[in-house]
């Protein structure tokens, strides 16, 4: 194996019904990240669990650092693979404190081991060592499940989920630290998530998983500027499409806006009809500009704003301004658009015939 992890030709089955087929990705080098991301019941759960051992998959192989530890026929046993899951779900064992749960990972023998009292207090778990599983919340658990997974030291870590119960302000923070630990001690990660953000903070590489099927698998910057789909595109549901026509090697026509000018992402085709992806940061904000359309919405972000703008009946764009611009706009006001548009990345897909 060239990777260090790697996933082959994998089909991953909770059920008869629900199955994910031919599946194929891998971690390259010991210590990298990868983001597992899709919506809820896509099945990011069940590849943790076969990945760990906890099922047995159906066909395709599964290696780690050169070890096959999955196949049809092979199979190394949960506790014989060095591998760390912490499951979303409060996985503590009741009758003993946080703290006997946590020394619980060291039980794993590792010539390198993190310590205990780093990650007590990079994980904010000084107030709650001696309190039982049911005297703490959902969030604490979280994080003392995750501590303990961490302790063992593992050759992969598998984390499904692991700030879902927790507050956005300390998430933030958990994040940082888990990252900064994750490296320092080179332990290969495989994080599932629902959450974009959090998936490309972490992910060297990202699976994206969508209708049963890896949509694309890359590293989280092709993913979202270069989406191998429209499906991709969709996923994060910041952009919207417009219908164009290619009109020379670098520009591109909108009925209303003009021409668009950029580099091309796909190949096209002088006169081709194709569907262009605008993302809220693309289009440039310009009170001076004449080409000018109804703002019909907008969202405080904190740091911006993003405008909703009408462009005709099926085509609505979203526009980022910053909420230090010189002054706010109103909904039903009009919202001018600096031209020439000029967008980096041209992400177009060919018009589908209705």
């Amino acid at each position: 194996m060239t990777n260090f992890f790697e996933v082959k030709n994998v089909t991953f089955s909770s059920s008869e019904n629900h199955k994910l087929v031919d599946i194929n990705f891998g971690i390259e080098s010991q210590g990298n990240i990868l983001s597992i991301l899709g919506p809820s019941g896509v099945g990011k759960t069940t590849i943790l669990k076969t990945i760990a051992g906890l099922r047995k998959l159906e066909d395709g192989e599964i290696w780690l650092d050169n070890i096959l530890i999955s196949s049809k026929n092979e199979f190394i046993e949960p506790e014989e693979r060095k591998i760390a899951l912490s499951f979303q779900e409060n996985s503590l064992f009741p009758h003993l404190n946080v703290l006997e749960n946590l020394k619980l990972g060291r039980i794993r023998k590792s010539p390198k081991k993190i310590k205990i009292e780093e990650c007590i207090e990079l994980f904010s778990l000084n107030k709650i060592l001696k309190k039982y599983p049911h005297e703490i919340s959902a969030g604490e658990a979280q994080r003392a499940s995750l501590v303990r997974s961490l302790l063992s030291n593992p050759k992969l870590l598998l984390l499904d989920e692991p700030f879902s119960n927790i507050d956005i302000g300390l998430k933030e923070k958990l994040q940082v630290n888990l990252k900064k630990l994750l490296e320092e001690n080179k332990i290969s990660t495989i994080i599932v998530t629902h959450n974009y953000e959090e998936a490309f903070y972490f992910g060297d590489k990202c699976c994206l998983f969508s209708e049963n099927k890896l949509i694309q698998f890359d590293n989280p910057y092709r993913i979202y500027h270069f989406p191998a789909s429209q499906e991709v595109a969709k996923f994060f549901n910041k952009g919207s499409f417009i219908e164009t026509i290619v009109y020379s090697k670098n520009e591109l026509k909108h009925k209303l806006l003009g021409k668009i000018k950029g580099n091309f992402v796909n190949n096209v085709k002088k006169g081709q009809k194709v569907k262009l992806l605008i993302q809220p940061e693309d289009l440039e904000h310009s009170d001076k500009s004449k080409l000018k359309f109804k703002i019909i919405d907008k969202r405080f972000l904190g740091t911006n704003f993003i405008y909703f703008l009408e462009i005709s009946k099926n085509e609505i764009l979203p526009v980022l301004v910053h909420s230090h611009h010189l002054h706010q706009h109103s909904v039903n006001e009009y919202f001018g658009i600096k031209t020439p548009i000029i967008i980096k990345h041209l992400v177009c897909f060919k018009k589908k015939n209705t």
